[in-house]
């Protein structure tokens, strides 16, 4: 039948733990917030939540979208619970796409304070990433960013689990990446902040975007960018790291629809 409908997932509230039942909140929610805020590419890209150990035993899993899926659908109950080779553990009839997996696996597992894995990608992402000189300082958000930015080549589809090395390699410990001629993706300790740091990264790309389009930018020194970064608040835990913020957009998106909490 054409519209083929989604498999409906019943509420898994009653059936989990009750961490990975506020895992699946959260998720659900950013899913929803990026549906809202345009950050879509149909049914792709990802964003990925590790689940605490008091859900895993100690075990490394994570939540992750049903593939097929727009954002504006994804539910608390029907995001995907996976392990590190990719095996589905919640019995979901949903697929998991593996260009999605394998990236966001290889960060969970190869950087211990990645529990939130989050990639895009924007018109404004897309555009910085394909610049040889990529991210430019020149503008209040990007001077956020001083030392924080990392570069991975382009390899193709990220499909490859023997890109992972090279992406670690690549990301070391800095937690907002542009993926050359492909896209952004950011990593963080909580979900909020993993989205504080990504939004500065999208907003930086997007003015970057439309200075170009007028002219030159005028530089912002390296000295100014570093006390910038310093004086930025939003991604520390000891302020919250964002989760204010991201409060906010949750609220906006229940007004629009509450059905992610199912």
């Amino acid at each position: 039948m054409f519209p083929s409908s989604q498999a409906v997932v019943p509420s898994l509230q009653a059936g989990v733990h009750p961490d990975e039942w506020q895992a699946r909140l959260q998720l659900a929610s950013c899913y929803r917030v990026f549906a809202m805020l345009g950050w879509t590419e149909m049914i792709y890209n990802h964003i990925t939540l590790r689940l605490p150990d008091s859900v895993t035993g100690g075990d490394k899993q994570f939540l992750i979208n049903p593939f097929g899926l727009h954002y504006s659908e994804v539910t608390a109950s029907n995001l995907v619970k996976i392990n590190m080779q990719g095996e589905v553990l919640d019995g979901s009839p949903h697929k998991v796409n593996p260009a999605g997996f394998v990236v966001h696996a290889t960060l969970h597992l190869g950087i211990e304070g990645a529990h939130c894995v989050m990639h895009t990608h924007t018109t404004a992402g897309v555009a910085v990433a394909c610049l040889k000189d990529g991210l430019s300082p020149s503008n209040f958000y990007s001077a956020q960013l001083h030392d924080m930015v990392a570069y991975h080549d382009f390899e193709g589809i990220t499909i490859h689990a023997e890109e992972g090395p090279r992406v670690l390699q690549s990301i070391g410990n800095k937690p907002a990446v542009i993926l050359r001629n492909h896209g952004l993706l950011t990593w963080g300790q909580t979900l909020a902040q993993t989205f504080a740091i990504l939004w500065t990264l999208q907003r930086a790309c997007e003015i970057q975007m439309a200075t170009l389009s007028m002219g030159q930018p005028i530089a912002v020194s390296e000295a100014i960018a570093a006390k910038c970064t310093r004086d930025a608040l939003q991604f520390n835990p000891n302020h919250g790291a964002g989760q204010d913020v991201f409060d906010a957009l949750v609220r906006q998106v229940d007004r629009i629809d509450t059905g992610w909490r199912v």
